[in-house]
């Protein structure tokens, strides 16, 4: 049965949204004011390393990277869509990029603290966890953590850390303090970080090993909620099923999604994007894949960002035979966060947005929009749901590539 969709009858379907963490393609017009002039994180990996990747390529993204290379490729664009989104949100934190997603625009950014945390927010801390901590300053995580961690183990003090990004960081040896106190403690973090100082995340960091040889493993994130209520929320509520891979559960802490697949890499979220398709008749899978951002943009590694990207181009294949007729991939990002460039924050650039469906029997390149929420509410129409709030649609122009197969007018 089909959903009313303005007068028309939208046909049982799933969309993926597939967010390929920091794949920015060029910065903003107000990047001079984050310090990210000359950034483009996607063209500076491709050009630094050389990297193939023939699938999305076809999908129409070297068309988004090289605009000035359109005419020259050669390369014929199969049926689907192209383009780049501009971010309306304030900052460039993983959180804003996938609120703006779906439809929740923000005015200020997150708070920083390259100097550390205040002195008052820390003696609360303390006194709320019953511990001193450790640290208090940006640090690299696996540095500070080989710095600290022999004090650390002697004195059962949690590793407290920050870096460019808006985050409060605790590390913790597994076996000084358990994971489940580790993340007692980081709740305690939490509902002290709010108003002035509601940082984006607080991040429970456990690690194990001996000095010299200390190893982080799986790390669980305590986001702020979403200040308003987000698109995933309103089709929540219009009955649609939504399933979260990766840390999208976390990002809008839990608020939309029915199903979770946390994931401890890109691999994980390749495989549980097709586990999530495979239990679902009609829907919604957003998937964030981390290991770009986290792995290689962070660490100023274009090789590692290359290899990750040709490991994600080489699947797009199996994604792509997974899909029904009427189903539809989008393929974006959140921010940049460009691992050629001094320093190793996010970078405020637009986002790449890729369409295809089984159904789409031309190609069209989108004028480039005005904000990310564009997409969520593209999301929300293809699946029978206007919504009010931030955004311009564009199921118009996918209906357009179908030539009317995506949506029955009869």
């Amino acid at each position: 049965m089909g959903t009313p969709l303005g007068g028309m009858t939208v046909p049982a379907r799933r969309v993926v949204v597939v967010v390929l963490d920091s794949a920015g393609v060029g910065a903003l017009p107000d990047a001079g004011r984050y310090g990210d002039n000359g950034v483009n994180t996607l063209r500076h990996v491709i050009e630094t390393t050389g990297c193939s990747l023939p699938n999305l390529e076809q999908m129409g993204l070297f068309n988004v990277v090289f605009p000035e290379r359109r005419r020259e490729s050669g390369v014929s664009i199969p049926p689907g869509l192209y383009g780049k989104m501009a971010s309306k949100t304030a900052g460039k934190d993983t959180l804003a990029g996938h609120w703006e997603l779906m439809g929740v625009i923000l005015d200020r950014p997150f708070p920083v603290y390259p100097q550390g945390f205040p002195s008052g927010l820390i003696t609360s801390f303390e006194k709320g966890i019953g511990r001193k901590v450790l640290g208090n300053r940006a640090a690299s995580g696996t540095a500070i953590i080989e710095e600290l961690g022999q004090t650390h183990l002697a004195t059962g003090c949690p590793i407290v850390y920050t870096s460019a990004d808006s985050v409060f960081q605790v590390a913790a040896h597994k076996e000084v303090i358990l994971v489940e106190e580790l993340y007692r403690i980081c709740t305690i973090a939490r509902g002290l970080l709010t108003g002035e100082h509601g940082v984006a995340r607080v991040i429970a960091r456990p690690f194990v090993g001996e000095l010299g040889n200390f190893q982080r493993t799986s790390r669980r994130d305590f986001s702020l909620p979403p200040p308003r209520p987000t698109y995933l929320e309103k089709m929540r509520d219009a009955g649609i099923p939504l399933i979260g891979v990766g840390k999208i559960s976390e990002i809008f802490s839990g608020r939309g999604i029915d199903k979770t697949f946390p994931t401890e890499n890109n691999a994980d979220g390749m495989k549980y994007t097709l586990v999530a398709l495979d239990g679902l008749k009609a829907g919604f899978v957003f998937v964030n894949l981390i290991d770009f951002d986290m792995s290689y943009g962070h660490r100023n590694d274009p090789t590692g960002y290359a290899e990750a990207l040709a490991v994600f181009d080489d699947f797009l294949p199996e994604l792509k035979s997974a899909l029904n007729r009427d189903d539809v991939l989008f393929i974006t990002a959140d921010h940049g966060c460009d691992p050629t460039m001094p320093g190793t924050d996010h970078t405020r650039e637009y986002v790449p947005v890729l369409g295809w469906s089984p159904a789409m029997e031309c190609s069209i390149e989108l004028e480039t929009r005005e904000t990310f929420a564009d997409l969520g509410k593209t999301v929300a129409e293809l699946l029978g749901l206007f919504l009010v709030g931030p955004g311009c649609g564009f199921t118009y122009l996918i209906d357009w590539c179908a030539r009317g197969a995506l949506v029955d007018r009869s």
